[in-house]
């Protein structure tokens, strides 16, 4: 079995060479997912900055033990971080790794994820849920072992159940419709925060989240935790569903566990179709992701470009209302060439609405302008 070593961030770390990265990897290490790490040592930076002390981490799925030892080494004021797999060949690993980036702040145990999150209650300030495939089993998991005022990191790649591919799979594992349209991987992240929001508030916790993004093959939610029976009840009021008409590409967000939600369009009277339930509130906070951005000049990231251009437009979209238009699918409805981006998102700035791209799609904006005003200016654009 081959060896290589892996230079990420201030670390070195060494896995087993293989030519296909599957779960049944021998130690699992995802050369794909270094943007996703290097955001998730911004993103837990900016978290202990907000929290002004020492915090502790787990990282629930070690394999190579890549991330939990970037989180020791570059994150400052961190106590200590808990690295868990349940593969004793990534034990072994993660355990070499440590000794060879010198570091006495972190411990490697052979245990469930389950397991050993529900034997550490209310223990730590950080839990990272990474797995091979959905998190779903493992989110009340982590709602037991934060504490107050916590974190969660949660990714999820099983993408073609949560933008709608396969819709059982995601009624099945987070009891939600998803629905298949051009705006589908802001759907996806959606239902992904919903899940975890109806399940935290079993334990009178909430959550608010701070920064998500949809890149590659995986999403990925950062929110943080606030407990009590009140707030979290005010917090499950933005539980509900997204309406949308693929004839006249009409979207609307409706409130509530159990709305009242019509069947037909009300531009067009056609079939109106819905998903959910999902969280309709913020999915970006504008203040957090800039300090995530502060934090890249005195990072030592090896993709440092990506992260910011990711961040900058998510700062952008951050106050925007729910859903996207994708530009090229409505030109093919409105059955006309597609204009340039930047003077559709000019002329809606012009006329007084928000106006922004959005990380989700390259032809995607974000704005909350009426559909028929939206249409009417692309069709002018067009025709001047």
């Amino acid at each position: 079995m081959e060896i290589k070593n892996i230079k990420e961030g201030l670390v070195t770390v060494k896995a087993p060479e293989f030519d296909k990265i599957t779960s049944k990897a021998p130690v699992f290490y995802n050369p794909v997912m270094e943007l996703n790490r290097d955001l998730s040592v911004l993103a837990i930076k900016a978290f202990q900055h907000e929290l002004g002390r020492e915090i502790n981490i787990c990282d629930a799925f070690g394999g190579s033990g890549i991330r939990g030892i970037r989180y020791a080494k570059e994150i400052d004021n961190v106590s200590k971080v808990i690295i868990t797999d349940i593969n004793p060949l990534a034990v072994q690993y993660a355990i070499e790794n440590i000794e060879m980036n010198n570091l006495d702040n972190v411990e490697v145990y052979k245990e469930d994820s389950n397991i050993l999150l529900r034997k550490c209650r209310g223990k730590f300030d950080v839990v990272d849920i990474d797995p091979f495939g959905t998190p779903s089993p493992y989110i009340e998991s982590a709602a037991i072992s934060l504490k107050t005022c916590g974190m969660i990191c949660v990714t999820a790649t099983d993408t073609s159940a949560l933008c709608g591919t396969f819709k059982e799979p995601c009624i099945r594992k987070y009891s939600a419709m998803p629905l298949k349209t051009e705006y589908c991987h802001e759907i996806g992240i959606r239902i992904l925060a919903g899940f975890i929001a109806r399940t935290f508030s079993k334990y009178k916790k909430c959550i608010q989240v701070k920064f998500s993004h949809s890149s590659n093959h995986y999403m990925r939610i950062y929110a943080v935790i606030k407990k009590g029976a009140k707030i979290t009840d005010e917090s499950l009021k933005n539980i509900g569903y997204i309406l949308h008409c693929d004839n006249c590409l009409y979207r609307t967000v409706i409130q509530g566990f159990a709305p009242k939600i019509p069947s037909h369009c009300p531009l067009c009277g056609k079939n109106i179709r819905i998903a959910g339930p999902l969280w309709t509130g913020s999915i970006l906070n504008s203040e957090f992701i800039k300090d995530m951005m502060n934090n890249i000049e005195n990072s030592n990231i090896n993709q440092k470009n990506n992260a910011f251009k990711l961040l900058n437009t998510a700062s952008l979209e951050a106050d925007a209302t729910a859903t996207y238009y994708d530009l090229h699918q409505m030109c093919k409805n409105l059955k006309i060439s597609a204009p340039r981006l930047h003077y559709v998102l000019e002329a809606l700035e012009k006329e007084g609405y928000f106006a922004s791209r959005t990380h989700f799609k390259p032809t995607g904006i974000k704005t909350d302008a009426p559909l028929d005003v939206l249409k009417k200016i692309i069709v002018y654009i067009i025709s001047s």
